[in-house]
């Protein structure tokens, strides 16, 4: 049955690679779990291995990872006669700005002060927006009005 020999924590080379080895003869055929579900390969994630004897040796390779692929990763290795897995937690990133309450809330820990929302703030700001704003409106109408009745006058009683 398969034997999973090394399964080392992820290191960056060219990409960042989590490193393996596993024994099995016949060869064991190798697929991945992240999280307890399965890995699919993409651009950013593919697995590089070869096969030496009994033993096969590679690299789940990541492109340029963020911290949504931080995670547990598995290797299950199966053949005919059995089956083994091995997992190994792979950290790549930071969450950029984790969410420290509530699903609406904007306040992030290490978020600068002007990212914080007061709900009683804001509410009273946009009433001074819009009652600016309507306060605008009615002197631009008042101001087009009093241009249209008393702008037509020609100066000096001058008919033209």
């Amino acid at each position: 049955p398969p034997r999973i020999l090394t399964l080392e924590e992820p290191v960056l080379h060219m990409d960042h690679c989590i490193a393996f080895a596993v024994h099995g003869n016949p060869a064991p055929t190798l697929h991945w779990l992240h999280n307890g579900q399965v890995l699919r390969e993409t651009e950013i994630i593919r697995m590089e291995f070869y096969q030496q004897g009994e033993v096969s040796e590679g690299c789940l390779l990541f492109n340029k990872p963020t911290h949504y692929n931080n995670g547990n990763y598995t290797i299950v290795a199966t053949n005919q006669l059995g089956s083994a897995n091995q997992t190994i937690k792979g950290h790549f990133l930071e969450k950029p700005f984790p969410v420290v309450s509530g699903l609406f809330s904007f306040r992030m820990q290490y978020a600068p002060k002007f990212l914080y929302v007061d709900s009683q703030a804001f509410s009273f700001q946009v009433s001074i927006a819009v009652g600016l704003a309507a306060f605008a409106c009615v002197l631009l109408v008042v101001l087009f009005i009093m241009i249209n009745k008393y702008g037509r006058r020609s100066k000096f009683g001058m008919k033209g």
